[in-house]
């Protein structure tokens, strides 16, 4: 049992904590914020009201695995592997650049040795943080989300070598050298394993433990695959960190990974929020008043050279500027492994008393600021393309094969993700011309391989629209996951074209009413649409017809969508309307040379005599004849649309075609 003193601290933590989130809150502040700040003025260096530093971390610690792991299970093995280029070639950049930049700079401060190790300390960015800030805004999947990602991968893969390299660095001897080259291939090994759990092991064992039909059993299974994958990671070398986020992969290759997720949330967000209490722990208050110009000045290098060294990766991955900003700015922070690097570095001499206290105080600095930056960075970035992008940026970017022209009259598609494939597919199928717009180099290179007319750009941007000739353009249709890309390139499209058919996808239905106001003709909340697959199949089950579950789902397209967002009215209305047609179907049948109705009138047949079911309409030859009379004859290719209820309908159908 937890000793009382500790309980006490914890109370007081949270209740502390708490307060000043809320108040940050109130402020219009990320509550990350108000966590960092809490820290700051509860910790030791603060009013010291905690005493119990190592018991809050190693809660904290609980917290960084928990998320990692829910970023896991919401990745694949599959989407793992598209993330190869960002991990390695973005990766490699952000490291390399970084710490070839810092060197010179941090040669003031020491020795050679001491440049590289801090040049190596700065190089890391916070995981935590950085995808903390794009889970809440829905923004993982976005191009910016996926890079940032897959560096962040990176620069965890690359802190066991780091930490091998210390006792080099410092001239010593490593009695432990030996024993940590071990470790680095025994998680090279581990992560294999992983792998390979997450394909053949994880998922069978998870389906037992479904079967025994037991929820705080299964909730149980989950904590022991995300913590003892971790544990054991971290004996072998690994980060708890990366450990965590491979068995959050495991877990995602089974068909239990959305209920694992809800299942762990609630966890991972009360533990998570404990980190950067811990985090805000560290920062010396004294040390910065004693050194306010040496601090600042240190903040403003490290956040300037990796913003700049953030935007360098991106844009060697083949993505836009914007994108490149955005990502730059996510990755702007030093990182929580930092603090692993750096303690090394004062355990081997190679970092005095007052060089690691700088450390943290750039460090919990960056982290404390990173969240405005995150904020700003839209407007930012869209201010920065507002202007003339250099030529050299433009030049850096792989060249691609000759572009495609657009025909005129032609659909832009703007992303060639699933959505943006699925209608180039239908358009190709029809005849319609078409012209994609992607900012993913390799999505570009393969649909140009495949023949697809694909273009490179941001569709955020003027001249790439103008590039996509929307002045011949008949429709453009926004398939892209950046909701603020999505925002711009309505506004700029609509302000330009006002002829044009602007349909825009979402993933939220709060976002419909923005995008019609700055000029969508259409606008498709991803949202909404799984809801409206779930409503029309529980109408089904109660015998609902389907015309009438379409006529609602119009009707709600039809305006906007407001009138799903007054369920009172709505629910009374389907309510009536199942109670009046309840136990009626509406189904068509197609007539073809083979059958019974073919060249018999509606009165010989007597459908309603037969069956009960009426003829409602007639189609012949894309005319809708509604109620037609007895004397009319029915043709091969005519449609008869039937009402009655299932049985009525059923009969009836047996009675045109009977077998």
């Amino acid at each position: 049992m937890a000793e009382p003193g500790f309980l006490r601290d914890l109370v007081v933590l949270l209740v502390l904590s708490l307060g000043i989130a809320f108040a940050f809150q109130r402020l219009g502040q990320p509550p990350l914020v108000g966590f960092l700040a809490a820290g700051v003025v509860i910790g030791p260096h603060g009013l010291s009201f905690v005493r119990e530093i190592r018991q809050v971390e190693l809660l904290a610690e609980v917290g960084v695995v928990l998320l990692l792991f829910t970023l896991g299970i919401e990745f694949s093995l599959a989407a793992l592997v598209q993330l190869r280029r960002q991990v390695v070639v973005g990766g490699s950049l952000q490291i390399g650049l970084t710490i070839l930049l810092t060197v010179p700079l941090a040669l003031s401060l020491g020795g050679w040795h001491q440049a590289l190790l801090i040049g190596a300390l700065v190089a890391h960015s916070s995981s935590v943080i950085g995808l903390k800030l794009l889970m809440g805004r829905g923004e993982i999947d976005a191009p910016h989300g996926r890079s940032v990602l897959g560096i962040l991968i990176f620069q965890d893969l690359l802190v066991i070598p780091m930490i091998l390299a210390v006792p080099l660095l410092s001239g010593q001897t490593a009695p432990r050298a030996g024993v940590e080259i071990v470790r680095f291939v025994g998680s090279l090994v581990m992560v294999a394993a992983i792998l390979l759990a997450a394909r053949w092991l994880v998922p069978r064992f998870l389906e037992q433990v479904v079967r025994m039909r037991h929820r705080e059993l299964f909730v149980l299974t989950l904590v022991l695959i995300c913590l003892g994958t971790a544990w054991l990671g971290n004996r072998v070398g690994l980060s708890l960190a990366l450990g965590a986020f491979l068995a959050g992969v495991a877990v995602s290759e089974s068909e239990y990974g959305t209920q694992a997720l809800a299942d762990v949330v609630p966890l991972r967000d009360t533990f998570s929020s404990l980190f950067f209490i811990s985090i805000g722990m560290l920062l010396d208050l004294g040390f910065v008043a004693r050194h306010p110009s040496l601090v600042a000045g240190a903040v403003a290098a490290v956040l300037t050279l990796k913003l700049l060294t953030g935007v360098a990766a991106v844009l060697g991955l083949g993505l836009g500027l914007r994108t490149a900003l955005l990502g730059g700015i996510v990755l702007a922070q030093v990182g929580e492994l930092s603090f692993v690097l750096a303690q090394a570095g004062v355990a081997y001499r190679l970092l005095t008393t007052d060089l690691y206290q700088l450390f943290l105080s750039v460090a919990v600095t960056s982290m404390f600021v990173t969240p405005f930056l995150f904020a700003a960075a839209y407007p930012l970035a869209d201010r920065v393309l507002a202007g003339h992008v250099p030529r050299w940026l433009e030049s850096a970017r792989r060249p691609l094969r000759e572009e495609p022209e657009p025909p005129g009259d032609h659909v832009v598609i703007a992303g060639y993700g699933v959505n943006g494939r699925n209608l180039a597919r239908v358009l190709r199928a029809v005849e319609i011309p078409y012209v994609v717009a992607d900012t993913n180099p390799e999505r570009v290179w393969q649909a140009r391989a495949d023949g697809e007319p694909v273009l490179y750009g941001d569709v955020s941007r003027p001249d790439v629209l103008e590039r996509l000739r929307l002045d011949r353009a008949r429709a453009l249709v926004l398939a892209i996951s950046d909701a603020p890309s999505t925002r711009r390139a309505v506004s700029i499209a609509r302000g330009r074209w006002p002829h044009l058919t602007i349909v825009a996808r979402t993933r939220y239905l709060a976002e419909v009413d923005g995008l019609y106001r700055l000029g969508a003709t259409e606008v498709v909340p991803e949202e909404f649409e799984t809801s409206v697959e779930i409503f029309a199949r529980v109408l089904a089950t109660y015998d609902v017809p389907r015309a009438l579950v379409a006529q609602q789902i119009e009707r709600v397209r039809r305006e906007h969508y407001a009138v799903w967002r007054d369920s009172d009215l709505q629910a009374q209305r389907l309510g009536r309307l199942r109670t009046m047609l309840a136990g009626l179907d509406v189904e068509s049948y197609r007539v073809t040379e083979r059958s019974f109705a073919r060249e018999k009138s509606l009165a010989e047949l007597d459908l309603r005599r037969a069956s009960g079911a009426t003829v409602i309409a007639l189609v012949r030859g894309g005319v809708t004849q509604a109620n037609p009379g007895g004397a009319v004859r029915v043709e091969a290719g005519d449609t008869l649309v039937l009402l009655g209820t299932n049985a009525q309908v059923e009969r009836a159908l047996g009675v045109l075609d009977p077998r």
